[in-house]
C-alpha cells in the first residue's frame, strides 16, 4: 500500500469512528422492518459519499470525466454497504479497497476502445505508477527490465502492456498528421499506406491458374515457353522438334480455350501474365 493509500484509509477510518458507522451498520442488519432498513441504508450511504468522491478524484486527469469516476466510486460504496458483515473488522478498512477497486474496474472494463486481455490491462495500469516512482528514484526513465523487476512480471508482459497503451485511446486515421493545417493538412491514414491495385487482379489470376491447369501438358509447356520464357514460336518448335506451324496451331488453340473459359481479359501487373492477356486478345495472330 502506498503512502497516499495509507493516508486515505486512515482518514476513512477516522470518519468511521466519528460516525460510529459499524454500530449503525449492525442496527441496519438487525432491523426487521424493510422500510426502516432501507432508510438507514440510504442514510449511511449518503453520509459516506465524501469518502467515495475523495477516492474518485484521485483518478481524475487520466482521460475519464470526473462525473463518471464519481459514479463508479459511489457504486463501490453501495456494494461495500451491502456486502459488509458487521462484527468482522472495520467498515472503512473494507470499503476503501472496494471503492478503489470499482474505479479501477471502470478503467479496465469500460474505457478501453479495443479489447485486450485483462492481465495486460491490469499490468498497464500498475506500470504507470511504477514508471513514475522509478523515474523519480533513478532520475531517468526506467528500462523494461527494471519495471518488470519492480512489478514481479516478465519483460514480455511489460512490452505487451506498453503496446496496449494505444488500445486505450487509439488515434483516428482521419486525425491530422503533424502540424500541417488547412488545405495542406494530411491525415494519419494517408501516411499509413494505399490500396494495392494488384489486389483487383488476384481473383482473375486464381481463375486463370485453374484454367491453365486444365490444359494438357504440351499446351501448358508451350504457353510457359512463349509468355514466361519469352521464346519465339521458331525457338519453341526447335525445342519440341515440331514445325512452327504446329506450334502456332497449338498455341492459338490454347489461347482460344483460355479466352472462352475466362470470358474476360485477364489484367495483371506481371509481365508474363500481361503478355498472356495480349495473346488471348490476339489468339489468331502468328507472332513470328
Amino acid at each position: 500500500m502506498t503512502v497516499a493509500q495509507r493516508a486515505e484509509t486512515k482518514a476513512a477510518a477516522a470518519h468511521g469512528r466519528d460516525t460510529n458507522i459499524e454500530e449503525r451498520l449492525l442496527l441496519m442488519a438487525d432491523c426487521a422492518n424493510r422500510d426502516e432498513r432501507r432508510r438507514r441504508r440510504q442514510q449511511i450511504i449518503t453520509e459516506c459519499l465524501p469518502i467515495a468522491d475523495h477516492i474518485a478524484y484521485r483518478f481524475v486527469g487520466r482521460g475519464e470525466p470526473a462525473e463518471d469516476l464519481k459514479q463508479a466510486a459511489r457504486l463501490g460504496l453501495v456494494k461495500s454497504v451491502d456486502r459488509f458483515v458487521p462484527g468482522k473488522g472495520r467498515f472503512m478498512a473494507f470499503a476503501v479497497p472496494t471503492i478503489r477497486g470499482e474505479v479501477r474496474r471502470h478503467f479496465r472494463d469500460s474505457t478501453w476502445s479495443m479489447r485486450v486481455p485483462r492481465k495486460v490491462q491490469e499490468t498497464q495500469l500498475r506500470m504507470r505508477r511504477t514508471v513514475e516512482m522509478l523515474s523519480q528514484q533513478l532520475s531517468r526513465p526506467p528500462t523494461n527490465q527494471e519495471v518488470a523487476g519492480e512489478l514481479g512480471v516478465d519483460v514480455d508482459d511489460v512490452s505487451k502492456s506498453e503496446s496496449a497503451h494505444w488500445a486505450y485511446r487509439p488515434l483516428s486515421l482521419d486525425a491530422p498528421r503533424g502540424e500541417l493545417q488547412g488545405a495542406h493538412a494530411t491525415s494519419i491514414g494517408e501516411s499509413v499506406g494505399v490500396d494495392d491495385p494488384g489486389f483487383e487482379a488476384v481473383e482473375d489470376l486464381i481463375v486463370l491458374r485453374e484454367v491453365i491447369a486444365e490444359l494438357d501438358p504440351r499446351r501448358r509447356a508451350i504457353l510457359g515457353m512463349r509468355f514466361f520464357d519469352c521464346l519465339t514460336q521458331r525457338e519453341i518448335a526447335l525445342r519440341l522438334n515440331v514445325s512452327q506451324v504446329q506450334v502456332s496451331r497449338l498455341l492459338n488453340g490454347a489461347l482460344a480455350r483460355l479466352r472462352q473459359r475466362m470470358r474476360v481479359d485477364v489484367p495483371s501487373p506481371a509481365r508474363g501474365c500481361s503478355e498472356l492477356s495480349a495473346g488471348i486478345d490476339n489468339s489468331t495472330k502468328v507472332v513470328d
